[in-house]
């Protein structure tokens, strides 16, 4: 079932990505809801992320994606310590594991490393092009290829620790990767680590409370079109 779309109504939707759905799932979702077939989104995340995605229906916003996509982003995430997997979350196949227990001062002071400019190269298991091709094509045939690394912005600060799980919070700029944190950090402490849980809580000035539940997205008899916006500000 559709929901009943006012005249030439365009704007932009802030969802709550549920666990387990991917982007393009959600954009599916909203063209057969809405009748529109101009849906994009203003930043994807991976499958067990959840948290903000905004979308944009109609070609006058998507027209703006560029200028979405480079407003800086914050995260909550756990990081699960001890185990290495080759994609950086709890997806990937286990690397290898150790049974050394960092100490909270150990995290706090490995944590310094992600303050202020720094430099990151992108996993292979990303949606990074190169050579027009998507690294996690490569990946999962096994190949590996040379990435440059990328100067970011990003403030970090621990939330909670309690071993194997570290929480922290992240503000970032555009094109940081959480998963390579959470590898970084394992490595940094000598144990190893990967992402398990990731939540976007925003995107630019837009913040998880703002957000529909994303499982209205799917349900049949669910009337989005009153949470659609037209207002954008970018202070």
């Amino acid at each position: 079932m559709k929901s009943t779309s006012p005249a030439h109504t365009q704007g932009y939707l802030l969802v709550n990505k549920p666990k387990g759905k991917t982007a393009f799932t959600l954009v599916a979702a909203l063209r057969k809801r809405l009748g529109v077939k101009t849906i994009g989104h203003a930043g994807t995340l991976d499958p067990l992320a959840t948290g903000v995605m905004v979308m944009l229906i109609g070609r006058e916003y998507t027209k703006l994606s560029d200028k979405f996509l480079g407003q800086d982003k914050e995260y909550v995430d756990t990081i699960h310590l001890g185990i290495e997997t080759d994609s950086y979350d709890s997806e990937g196949q286990e690397l290898s594991r150790s049974e050394l227990v960092p100490t909270q001062e150990a995290v706090e002071a490995a944590l310094q490393a992600f303050q202020g400019e720094i430099s990151q190269i992108p996993p292979m298991f990303s949606a990074k092009k190169i050579n027009g091709q998507k690294l996690y094509h490569l990946a999962r045939q096994g190949k590996t290829v040379e990435r440059a690394p990328v100067t970011l912005t990003v403030k970090t600060e621990l939330i909670a620790y309690n071993y194997p799980y570290v929480e922290i919070r992240v503000n970032c700029s555009k094109g940081t990767y959480i998963r390579s944190i959470a590898q970084d950090l394992g490595k940094m402490l000598g144990c190893g680590g990967h992402l398990c849980v990731l939540s976007r809580t925003r995107s630019g000035n837009f913040h998880l409370s703002e957000c529909i539940d994303g499982e209205l997205v799917y349900t049949p008899d669910a009337d989005v079109w009153p949470h659609i916006r037209q207002q954008i500000s970018w202070d």
